[in-house]
Parts: C-alpha cells; sequence; structure tokens
C-alpha cells in the first residue's frame, strides 16, 4: 500500500518561502523572487520525486517591519498531496532589525489547491538572528499538513549565512522536528552548501540529508511514491541540490 510522507507536506534546499521575509526591508516595498531547483526539499524532505522545481513569489515590506508575502512551488501528489502538483503559502508578520539582533514574528498557511481529501497546514513562527547566525521556531497551530491528532507539531531551524567575499556565500543549516502523536515520526536534517552571486543571479549547490525514517521495505513514515505509484524511494536520503536564483 502506497504510504504518503504527509509530514513533509511543504523546505526547499536552498530557498524557502519565507526567505525574501526574512531579509533586510528593501529600497522598494514590493519584491518578487524566483528560482529553479534540482529537486525541492522542505525540512529536508523530497517534495518532487527528485525532480526539478520551479519556485516563484512575491514580498511586500512595510517601513513599520510589518510584511506579506506569497511563495509557491510544484511539488508531486505522491508526497502526500492527491489530486495536486502545487504548493501554494502564504504568510505575514513583523520583524525588526535592532543593530546585529534580529526579531521576526508571524504566520504562514501552506495550501494545496485540488487535493482530496484536503491537505493544508497552519502555523505560527517566531525568529531571532545574530550576525551570520539565525534560529527560527514554527509551532502548528492545527493538525500538521491534515495529520489528524497531530496539532502542536514543531519544527526548530537553526541556520548560518557567512559571506565570503566576492559574491561566494557559506550557507548551512540544522532543522529538528517534533511530529507529535506520531510514530517515528520525529526527525533531524542538515543542510551544508555554497552560493554565488553573479549579477543578481545567485547559483547554489547544498548538500542535504536527513535522519527521517524512509525505508520502503519496512514500511517506514517518509518513504515516497511517485505520482501513479508505480516506484518509491527513501523521502529524506541524502543528495546534493543545484538552484539558482533571482530577486527583483
Amino acid at each position: 500500500m502506497k504510504k504518503f510522507i504527509l509530514t513533509a507536506a511543504a523546505s526547499a534546499a536552498l530557498a524557502a518561502p519565507t526567505l525574501a521575509a526574512a531579509q533586510s526591508a528593501p529600497a522598494s516595498p514590493i519584491t518578487g523572487n524566483m528560482a529553479l531547483v534540482s529537486e525541492y526539499r522542505f525540512r529536508g524532505i523530497d517534495q518532487t520525486f527528485g525532480k526539478p522545481a520551479l519556485q516563484g513569489g512575491f514580498d511586500y515590506a512595510h517601513s513599520s517591519g510589518v510584511y506579506l508575502g506569497n511563495w509557491n512551488s510544484n511539488v508531486s501528489e505522491g508526497a502526500g498531496f492527491p489530486g495536486s502538483n502545487l504548493e501554494m503559502d502564504f504568510y505575514g508578520g513583523w520583524k525588526k532589525s535592532f543593530g546585529d539582533v534580529g526579531l521576526d514574528l508571524g504566520f504562514i498557511y501552506y495550501a494545496y489547491p485540488g487535493t482530496d481529501p484536503k491537505v493544508d497546514n497552519k502555523e505560527i513562527y517566531i525568529g531571532g538572528s545574530w550576525k551570520m547566525l539565525s534560529a527560527k521556531y514554527y509551532h502548528s497551530i492545527d493538525d500538521y499538513f491534515s495529520v489528524p491528532d497531530t496539532k502542536n507539531s514543531w519544527y526548530l531551524d537553526l541556520g548560518l549565512n557567512w559571506d565570503l567575499g566576492g559574491g561566494w556565500g557559506l550557507v548551512a543549516h540544522y532543522g529538528i522536528f517534533e511530529f507529535k502523536n506520531v510514530a517515528n515520526g520525529d526527525y533531524n536534517d542538515w543542510k551544508l552548501g555554497v552560493t554565488k552571486d553573479l549579477g543578481g543571479w545567485v547559483l547554489g549547490a547544498a548538500y542535504v540529508d536527513s535522519d527521517a525514517k524512509g525505508d520502503c521495505g519496512a514500511g517506514e513514515l517518509y518513504c515516497f511514491a511517485n505520482d501513479n505509484g508505480t516506484k518509491t524511494r527513501d523521502a529524506g536520503r541524502a543528495t546534493i541540490v543545484f538552484s539558482v536564483a533571482k530577486t527583483f
């Protein structure tokens, strides 16, 4: 019987729905972003069966610190979204910098139009940063991606973004996920990558891995199926994700 990785529903390896909102407010209050990634990973978990994803959205940032945004990506039905191949995220919040210290508070809604039964997720988050270091805590205020009795599941995202100069950057991430009331649902994921800015186009490559239990032969939770259910694979396996992105 095909197993869906409902826990993963919805992070990219080098891009994330709230990336633009987490940065400093731009000169223009409205910005757009687009990216092509070799594989869409959300919190370390494969969302596209190892295939590429086209992603993008927009952000509005007010001088008061209030922001709103939308981010979108193609996904695979086999990742837990029966009847849908589209993820649409809507978020808003408030962020402010105090010298080297930053604070970010907000809400994000993950929608998958056409899913039957309906799949979605609602989270509140609080984040802080200091120079190149950051931490953000996400807390589900409803059943996590519509999995019954999983309200109050949470995810902690620890990150490092180091400007190496000359357009080069180093990115690192460690994530901790607690899946309420789900056996073998908890896991950790990690990422280490580099980026290169070429005149506004940012190229990236990152090693992504996790300890999510995804042995399909053992019937474990994070087993991925393709859209027609003919093939399966470990959704949390190690991989290299390549990306090209631009903000405009």
